[in-house]
């Protein structure tokens, strides 16, 4: 899983406890969460020479690169997704390739759709499949979420649920595809 916003005071922490919560107990679900914030990706300290980049940016490929699909945890901004999260795309690409991506989406009256939108040509140009269902939470804040972790909607656990058994269903499909046959751009 990747939490897409870095600001200061943002949901994405919240609605990710929450998401990995609704999946406790699938057996077939494993979710490690990638949260960049704070780190030397984030910060854009140093320049590409940087060593603290540098490992940030090895530690992250790594545990992208293990990982069968993505969830994209993003907010919307000003129509579209946080420009940090273009970043970590765009720092890595083999990693993405031949992987499914499903997304969880808020904020506004739109829950986060039009960032969606927007992230699915994104991650098609890294050779990617995304999802078609996707869990959008609208007009969502700190109150949604009780006890900081428990979405007051329960349609939502339902979406979640959803769309990873479609997640679940592309990774298992993708990753015996390329296993046989290596994936080729």
């Amino acid at each position: 899983m990747l939490i897409g916003s870095v600001r200061s005071g943002r949901l994405g922490p919240t609605v990710t406890r929450w998401f990995t919560e609704e999946l406790a107990g699938q057996d077939d679900v494993l979710l490690d969460v990638v949260d960049h914030a704070g780190t030397a990706l984030d910060t854009g300290a140093g320049g590409p020479s940087d060593p603290a980049a540098e490992d940030a940016n090895r530690a992250i490929g790594r545990r992208l690169a293990a990982a069968d699909g993505f969830v994209v945890v993003t907010p919307e901004y000003n129509h579209s997704y946080p420009a940090a999260l273009k970043q970590l795309i765009d720092s890595y690409r083999q990693e993405w390739y031949a992987k499914p991506v499903g997304f969880v989406s808020y904020g506004g009256q739109g829950g986060g759709l039009r960032a969606v939108e927007h992230l699915r040509g994104v991650f098609a140009e890294q050779h990617a499949v995304c999802i078609r269902d996707g869990v959008s939470l609208h007009g969502v804040g700190p109150a949604d979420f009780v006890g900081g972790g428990v979405a007051t909607d329960p349609r939502a656990g339902a979406s979640a649920r959803h769309m990873v058994g479609q997640l679940t269903w592309w990774a298992l499909a993708l990753r015996d595809a390329r296993a046989v046959r290596p994936y080729q751009p």
